[in-house]
């Protein structure tokens, strides 16, 4: 029989956005939203090429918020304070939304139960992030959470994954990392000496380094 190669883990860390949090139903759901309450200023913008133009430029949450907004008013010859106006709306609205991706209460209470220590390490800003746990109530099952913005370090830094490991009193290959970036993730987590999960995605290629991928979240309670 084969041995997994996450035996002896101690530990699991978990990336936010599109491995806890539904990032792509929710900022559909938000960008949605928006065309219906700017619906006069957007008159006579057909709804799917709005909603299109700013999710491509959203680029799965890595294009910068501050230039989408701006640049999608220039180009759809609208008023240019109208880019404000959607940049400030977008983050009121997203503030509310808070989709779960399928299986994240179940696995995390079930690693809970095998004495598994449990983290989240996370880019972006803390009012945001943490807005996202508590309406996921995630935050009463995690031991650390690592926000980039209040530790002064940003995935991929393999500093920011050592020091999650650190705050849960462990040793880095005593952990394991699960994300969907190949690189922010993945490569980051490897590179501070972590075993890298990899949560399969089509908007993201493969990683380039040592990982285990799986499908859904729940397929980790296999392999630990």
């Amino acid at each position: 029989m084969t041995s997994s190669p996450l035996q002896d883990i101690k530990a699991v860390l978990f990336d936010l956005d599109g491995t806890l949090f539904d990032r792509e139903t929710a900022v559909r759901d938000v960008v949605t939203g928006q065309y219906e309450a700017f619906s006069g200023e957007l008159a006579g913008v057909p709804r799917e090429r709005f909603v299109r133009r700013v999710l491509e430029l959203d680029a799965h949450g890595y294009g910068d918020k501050a230039e989408i907004y701006p640049r999608v008013v220039r180009e759809l010859g609208l008023p240019e304070a109208l880019g404000a106006a959607l940049t400030a709306h977008f983050w009121e609205a997203y503030a509310r939304v808070a989709p779960a991706l399928p299986g994240v209460h179940a696995t995390l209470a079930a690693l809970r139960s095998r004495g598994l220590r449990l983290g989240i390490v996370t880019n972006g800003r803390v009012s945001v992030q943490e807005g996202k746990l508590r309406a996921l109530g995630v935050l009463h099952a995690v031991d650390a959470v690592l926000i980039s913005e209040r530790e002064q370090l940003r995935k991929p830094d393999p500093a920011i994954f050592r020091r999650a490991v650190e705050r849960l009193g462990l040793r880095a290959h005593e952990a394991c990392y699960v994300g969907d970036h190949p690189v922010k993730d993945v490569m980051g987590a490897h590179d501070a000496g972590l075993k890298a999960v990899w949560v399969r995605t089509p908007h993201f290629p493969a990683p380039e380094v040592a990982h285990t991928a799986i499908g859904a979240l729940g397929e980790l309670l296999a392999l630990l």
